[in-house]
C-alpha cells in the first residue's frame, strides 16, 4: 500500500526567459493537487508560459492531480505558452493515456528532453538565466523558512529571483 503524505514541493527553475522546470516533489492527490495548480499557474502569470513539469520525484498521482494538469495547460494556453511533462509516473502516464490526455499534453523521459523540444518548437534565442526558487507546502501548516515559504490558504507570495 502507498503511504499518501499531504506533503507536495515545487522547485522552480528559470533556465530562459519565457521558460521554466517545476521539479515536483511529493504526492499529488486531492489534498495537494490545488496547490500544485495554484502554484504552478502563477509560475505561468509571473512571465512563464512555457512550464515543465519534472514528475521524477512523485510518489503518487491520483484524479484531482489530472485535473490539475488539464487546469495547468488551460493556463498556460491562455497566454500562449504550452505544458510539458517530464519523468511520468506509471499511474499517471495510465490515466493520460486512458482519458486521451496524452494526445494534447507532450510527455518526455526527462526534463532536459521537454525543454530542448520546447526550445525547438519555440523561435526565441534568450540567454540562460538559471535562477532557482523552491516553494514547499505541507497542506497549508507550517511558516516559511530562507528561500522557502510554506503555501496554503492565504499564502505568501515568494519573492521573485531577478536575474
Amino acid at each position: 500500500m502507498t503511504d499518501v503524505t499531504d506533503t507536495l514541493q515545487l522547485t522552480v527553475q528559470h533556465p530562459r526567459p519565457g521558460l521554466a522546470i517545476a521539479v515536483v516533489a511529493g504526492d499529488v492527490d486531492t489534498r495537494t493537487a490545488d496547490t500544485l495548480r495554484r502554484e504552478a499557474s502563477e509560475v505561468i502569470e509571473q512571465g512563464c508560459p512555457h512550464l515543465v513539469l519534472d514528475l521524477s520525484q512523485v510518489g503518487f498521482w491520483d484524479s484531482a492531480g489530472l485535473s490539475a494538469l488539464i487546469g495547468l495547460w488551460h493556463a498556460a494556453q491562455a497566454v500562449g505558452g504550452a505544458l510539458r511533462l517530464a519523468a511520468v509516473p506509471d499511474r499517471l502516464m495510465r490515466m493520460l493515456v486512458l482519458t486521451g490526455v496524452d494526445a494534447v499534453l507532450p510527455v518526455h523521459a526527462t526534463a532536459a528532453e521537454a525543454v530542448t523540444a520546447m526550445t525547438t518548437d519555440q523561435s526565441t534565442s534568450a540567454d540562460m538565466q538559471g535562477s532557482t526558487t523552491r516553494v514547499a507546502t505541507d497542506g497549508g501548516a507550517g511558516e516559511p523558512a530562507g528561500g522557502e515559504y510554506m503555501a496554503g490558504d492565504g499564502a505568501q507570495t515568494p519573492s521573485s529571483n531577478p536575474s
